[in-house]
C-alpha cells in the first residue's frame, strides 16, 4: 500500500515521518527521490524551488513500491501521484502555520503564499482531483504533538484505511481566515 503523507509546508510532514520511521514504517522523501533520480524539469526562480516531473516520479514509485505492505511517501507533492493508494493530508491553522514557517526563516511572501494555500484547501482540492474521497484522510496538527499525529496515522493504518469519522475530509475549514491580513 502506497500512502501519500502530504500537506502545506509547515504542517508537520517531516517530523511525523521521523516518528513513523522510528515506529518501523518505511518513509520515502519524494523530493529527495526526485532530485536523486533527476526527475526535475526546471527551477521556479520566483519561489526558489525545483519543478518536479510528477509523471516520471509516479512511474518510479509504481515500480519501486507497488508490492510494499505500507510505505509512506512524504512530501507536499505526493498526493499528485496517481499510483498512491491512500492520502493523508496534514492541516494546520494559519496562525500556527505562520509561526512555524517564520521559525524556518521563510520570507514573508513565501509564508503568505503558503498560508493562502492552507486557507483555500489547495492540497486537499488537488488530492481530490486525483484520488477518490474515500481514499483521503485529514488530520489537524495545530494543537497536537508530533507523537499524537503519528499515533493518529498509526490508528488509520491499524484500521486498514477504512472510513473514520474523525479523519473524514471537509471538517477542517480555515476559510474565514482569508479575511485576515497576513
Amino acid at each position: 500500500m502506497i500512502v501519500a503523507l502530504t500537506g502545506t509546508p509547515g504542517t508537520g510532514k517531516t517530523f511525523v515521518s521521523n516518528v513513523l520511521q522510528e515506529k518501523g514504517f518505511e518513509i520515502v522523501d519524494v523530493n529527495k527521490v526526485a532530485v536523486e533520480k533527476d526527475f526535475l524539469v526546471g527551477i521556479d526562480k520566483k519561489r526558489n524551488s525545483r519543478i518536479i516531473d510528477v509523471n516520471r516520479l509516479n512511474e518510479y514509485v509504481k515500480e519501486k513500491y507497488k508490492d510494499k505492505d505500507v510505505v509512506f511517501l512524504e512530501g507536499h507533492l505526493s498526493h499528485l501521484l496517481k499510483n498512491v493508494d491512500k492520502v493523508i493530508v496534514l492541516r494546520c491553522h494559519p496562525d500556527e502555520l505562520s509561526k512555524r514557517l517564520s521559525k524556518k526563516k521563510w520570507n514573508g511572501e513565501k509564508i503568505k503564499e503558503n498560508l493562502e494555500a492552507e486557507i483555500l484547501d489547495i492540497i486537499l482540492c488537488e488530492a481530490l482531483e486525483v484520488h477518490s474521497e474515500k481514499s483521503i484522510f485529514e488530520i489537524d496538527t495545530t494543537e497536537k504533538s508530533i507523537e499524537r499525529v503519528a499515533s493518529s496515522i498509526v490508528e488509520i493504518v491499524d484500521n486498514e484505511f477504512n472510513y473514520m469519522e474523525k479523519y473524514k475530509i471537509g471538517d477542517i475549514d480555515w476559510s474565514e481566515e482569508i479575511l485576515k491580513d497576513f
